[in-house]
């Protein structure tokens, strides 16, 4: 009897250890077939992805960036050049101490206040960026020499050699300040054209931006590797202009001069040209404003600049820039003259020294509209000479009507006018 109970307890015993063996196998058989399914998934649906994150992690790209075309007077004398600068940034995860958030926390917060107190920044906005989970943020651009060498001073006497980047850039600078201002315009903080010159060459003087590929570990040191790839940057092409700064420079003082002394709303402008060859010697707008700090409004604008909103100020910005000898329209006035009397000259209907050929009384009368001339008593009898020399408006009205209206609009198209 007691042998029996013996041998049935044994019996299930073994039933018991075979279930459990059997469940145990089931398991790693399960587990093995998902890990196999798991392994599959990667290595096929996500290999791509995943053959690209590895290659970002290991692959840095670091770009060389362009120096931007000179831009000469047509003597050769520079009115827009760019200067040797540099960019701070930095790499959030390296500020820190291993193992101590209590000391990283510290040590994120010593960063921001030095950066912020050496670069005139606010502190919480540049704490923000210090905290950031990005790989890189920046802090700065176009940071000139004696900041660099402050901020080099503060990290070693703070002890930081990882996380603060300075890397090489350079800033559009113009050594006249308002000197054409309104027809070179000015570049961006990328050193992108925005305006002016600088913005229709833009493709010319921007170069192209060379690269670095190199290899980095896990801390995000770079490798050294015989397979570095290195493009080198093509600078920008140079632009020589065929204003001349001298010519320049008198036309801008004596704008100036004539717009205060007359009190002109609108401002003025002057274009001056070479009558040989069509060259533009100079042009010249006022009010202009400091090429250097575009951003800020002129004289004309600073008071009343404060009462405007932030739109009205984008506005009157957007006009200070304007180059309105270029981008407005004016009726052509006495410049107007020489084509008419070239016309009449072409057509043979007039000779230049034919004596008492015009009549001035002082205005000519064009469908019942009296049009003045500039001496109000009248040139009297004139040549075409001399009436060309006097700028004379009844006698080219004249020379208008003789030459007909078919006539005229026939060389306006010659002469590419419409």
């Amino acid at each position: 009897m007691n042998t029996k109970k013996v041998d049935n307890k044994n019996k299930k015993k073994k039933e018991d250890i075979s279930i459990r063996y059997k469940c145990f196998l089931m398991i790693v058989i399960i587990l093995f077939c998902i890990l196999i399914v798991r392994i599959a998934y990667l290595q096929s649906i996500k290999s791509s992805y995943l053959k690209e994150m590895a290659y970002q992690q290991l692959i840095t790209n670091r770009i060389i960036s362009t120096k931007r075309g000179t831009i000469y007077d047509s003597s050769g004398k520079p009115l827009a050049l760019s200067a040797q600068v540099d960019t701070v940034s930095i790499n959030p995860s390296k500020i820190q101490v291993n193992d101590n958030e209590e000391k990283t926390t510290q040590l994120k917060e010593k960063v921001a206040k030095g950066l912020s107190d050496i670069f005139k920044l606010d502190y919480q906005e540049t704490l923000k960026k210090v905290n950031s989970p990005s790989s890189v943020e920046t802090i700065i651009k176009k940071v000139e020499e004696d900041k660099i060498h402050e901020l080099k001073k503060w990290m070693e006497d703070n002890d930081i050699s990882s996380g603060i980047n300075i890397d090489s850039d350079t800033k559009r600078y113009y050594p006249y300040d308002n000197l054409a201002s309104n027809l070179i315009g000015f570049c961006g903080s990328d050193n992108q054209g925005l305006e002016g010159l600088e913005y229709y060459w833009d493709s010319v003087l921007t170069g192209t931006p060379g690269k670095i590929l190199t290899t980095k570990d896990a801390s995000q040191s770079i490798i050294p590797d015989k397979n570095e790839q290195y493009i080198p940057a093509e600078n920008g092409s140079n632009l020589t202009l065929t204003i001349d700064l001298n010519i320049q420079l008198i036309a801008e003082k004596y704008l100036k001069q004539a717009v205060i002394e007359n009190d002109c709303k609108n401002g003025g402008n002057i274009i001056i040209m070479n009558p040989t060859n069509g060259d533009i010697l100079a042009m010249a707008t006022y009010p202009d404003y400091n090429l250097n700090t575009p951003f800020s409004p002129n004289d004309t604008l600073k008071s009343t600049w404060d009462s405007l909103s932030t739109s009205a100020q984008s506005t009157q910005l957007q006009k200070m820039w304007r180059n309105k000898s270029v981008s407005d329209t004016y009726e052509p006035g006495s410049t107007f003259k020489v084509i008419t009397a070239s016309a009449s000259l072409e057509e043979g209907i007039v000779e230049t020294d034919t004596s008492n050929d015009f009549s001035c009384t002082g205005y000519e009368t064009v469908a019942d509209y009296q049009i003045h001339c500039t001496s109000t008593s009248g040139h009297g009898k004139q040549t075409l000479r001399q009436a060309i020399q006097n700028s004379c408006n009844p006698a080219l009205i004249q020379l208008g009507k003789r030459l007909g209206q078919n006539s005229l609009y026939k060389y306006m198209d010659a002469f590419r006018f419409i």
